[in-house]
């Protein structure tokens, strides 16, 4: 005992040292940002305020005055921290990575050397430009000076469309975008609206704003209200405006009405896009009710039946019950649709007797061949004597085994529960044959899945195991049922001794269909060889005289090298005739001296 505390002090210990050694490894100078983590997605959302801030104040500050003067602390306070952030959002861009090959990038060079080639460093650059300095020659009260803050705008557009990427509710921030943008908008224009009736004169007309003399329009919320007003009057082009008396006016209320027809135009095509997206979503959710309302119409069919269908798509609406799944996952990848479906259907499938203690990967395959059913009260699911193409899966609801009457209840199926298992299993002895043994009919609203025979029957070609596993569990359940006929060992030798014979006939085309295939290319291989053979033949042709008539050169150079060593070594030596051939040897050697001498 003391051995086994003493092994666990230390496995603590241990632990804890690595713990803190992992803690201790966090290197701040190799910290690299993640664009699609968190930590990027939250700064994003950070730089949306200093942006937005200087769109909006520095307009403010440059046409209302009263709102400069009063709260100028506040203003330049804020400013030098929107200038903060502007440059720690430079340092996250140089430690950002990027993918390159499906890879983070993660070499903190190449992440300086991509960042400072782009574009975005030299826009970057120019937000931040000291162009503060310029108060000290034309004053405190010149906040235009810091327009280059607008520089930063593409970074809020990032953020707000990542944000449309991650909401739940994306026609809900569409819209809300487009309202924040024509709020700016109309901002910008009362700013402009109030800073031109200065310039003409307070109270001048009835277009200008009224004169600041009056206590009424003095207060600073009067002034930055009325003008606000105005502007959406006329942005809107909602309401009377006052008539222009001068040409500033008629230039502003031009400018005014153009860019209200681009508001006016974004704002219908905009909420025209979110209408579309939603009947796309109902379309791909829920099957089209309108188109099925027009076909029971023109085909006359009977109120009660209209009724049944009427009612079944409100209980598709009002329970939000979906039954094109497999549709909608089918613009994602297989391996998350497998995931999304495994995590929705998984706990329903293992609920099934005869699939229970399986491969995880056999339920796995199943799982995607569910189909979600829905039927309506009253509505039979199957009736007694039909041909079973699929088995069924109570999700939610009640259905009742029935008599042929359709009113006896033999028994309640609920939750969980499932039937027609047997029937898509093809069990040898099976006395129903692949028929119904039941009436199946829905108590109320049921939510089923069915999964087909065919859709068993491929996924069991894949896992032989677990296709034996499951036509021994059919056995028994039929075998309780008293519904399997008994056959004789010999018969069932006599199956399995077919079945290896179909086997081997089968591989045996497959190897006789691969050796043709050989046969095939060991002939075309060979016709190859002897074309190419043919081809150096033709090549060749020309060598054979060549190649003679070199070698006879040769031959007639060494027979007069002989002869002139043969005149200076004096006579030649009698050969022994013992050494000389036999019959017709000697003849060819004198045949041969005769023809040399001829040749001579």
């Amino acid at each position: 005992m003391h051995k086994d505390g003493e092994v666990q002090e230390e496995k603590t210990q241990g632990q804890g040292e690595e713990k803190k050694d992992e803690k201790e490894k966090i290197n701040w100078r190799e910290w690299v940002v993640d664009p699609s983590g968190e930590f990027y997605y939250g700064w994003l959302q950070v730089m949306i305020f200093p942006v937005i801030y200087n769109w909006v104040i520095i307009i403010l500050r440059a046409c209302f005055y009263e709102v400069a003067d009063t709260y100028l602390a506040v203003w330049l306070t804020l400013d030098y921290v929107s200038d903060l952030v502007y440059i720690a959002d430079i340092v996250i861009k140089v430690h950002t990575g990027f993918m390159e090959q499906g890879i983070l990038v993660r070499d903190r060079s190449r992440l300086k050397k991509r960042y400072l080639r782009s574009s975005h460093f030299r826009w970057d650059m120019a937000s931040l430009l000291p162009t503060d300095l310029l108060y000290l020659k034309l004053g405190i009260q010149t906040p235009l000076v810091r327009v280059n803050r607008f520089l930063r705008s593409a970074r809020l557009s990032e953020a707000l469309d990542r944000m449309e990427t991650r909401t739940a509710y994306p026609n809900v921030f569409r819209i809300s975008k487009l309202m924040i943008l024509i709020f700016i908008l109309i901002h910008w224009n009362a700013c402009i609206y109030f800073s031109l009736s200065n310039y003409i004169g307070f109270g001048v007309d009835e277009w200008v704003y009224p004169n600041i003399s009056d206590p009424v329009f003095a207060s600073m919320r009067r002034q930055y209200f009325y003008s606000f007003w105005f502007s959406t009057l006329i942005l809107t082009t909602v309401g009377d405006t006052p008539q222009p008396q001068c040409e500033e006016e008629y230039l502003f209320m031009i400018a005014d009405l153009l860019i209200a027809v681009l508001v006016f135009a974004s704002v219908v095509g905009n909420v025209s896009n979110v209408i579309m997206n939603l009947q796309n979503r109902d379309n791909v959710f829920f099957p089209n009710h309108e188109l099925v309302k027009g076909y029971l119409h023109s085909r006359r069919i009977t109120k009660e039946l209209q009724g049944r269908v009427n009612s079944w798509y409100q209980h598709l609406h009002i329970n939000k019950k979906i039954t094109r799944e497999n549709e909608i996952l089918q613009q994602l990848p297989v391996t998350l649709q497998t995931a999304i479906t495994v995590s929705v259907h998984l706990p329903t499938l293992s609920k099934v007797t005869i699939f229970q203690n399986c491969e995880s990967s056999l339920l796995e395959e199943l799982v995607l061949k569910l189909t979600p059913q829905i039927y309506s009260p009253g509505e039979y699911v199957c009736r007694k004597g039909d041909v079973g193409h699929e088995m069924y899966i109570i999700k939610e609801g009640k259905l009742a085994v029935v008599a042929d009457d359709g009113v006896t209840q033999f028994a309640v199926l609920g939750e969980g529960n499932f039937f027609g298992e047997i029937s898509i299993l093809n069990i040898k002895g099976n006395k129903s044959g692949n028929r119904r043994t039941a009436n199946i009919r829905s108590i109320g609203h049921s939510d089923l899945f069915s999964l087909s025979k065919e859709g068993l029957t491929d996924t069991l070609s894949e896992f032989p195991a677990a296709k034996r596993l499951l036509e021994e569990k059919g056995r028994q359940i039929l075998t309780k049922m008293g519904m399997l006929e008994k056959t004789d060992e010999g018969e069932e030798e006599k199956e399995k001794t077919e079945d290896k014979v179909t086997r081997l006939e089968g591989s045996l085309e497959v190897l006789q269909t691969k050796l043709a295939r050989l046969m095939a290319e060991l002939e075309s291989s060979a016709r190859k060889m002897t074309r190419r053979v043919e081809h150096l033949e033709l090549q060749t042709e020309g060598w054979e005289g060549i190649v003679a008539e070199g070698a006879w050169s040769e031959t007639e150079e060494e027979g007069e090298r002989d002869r002139e060593v043969g005149d200076g070594e004096g006579e030649k030596e009698e050969e022994p005739e013992g050494e000389r051939g036999e019959g017709d040897g000697g003849e060819e050697e004198e045949g041969v001296g005769k023809d040399v001498k001829e040749k001579k």
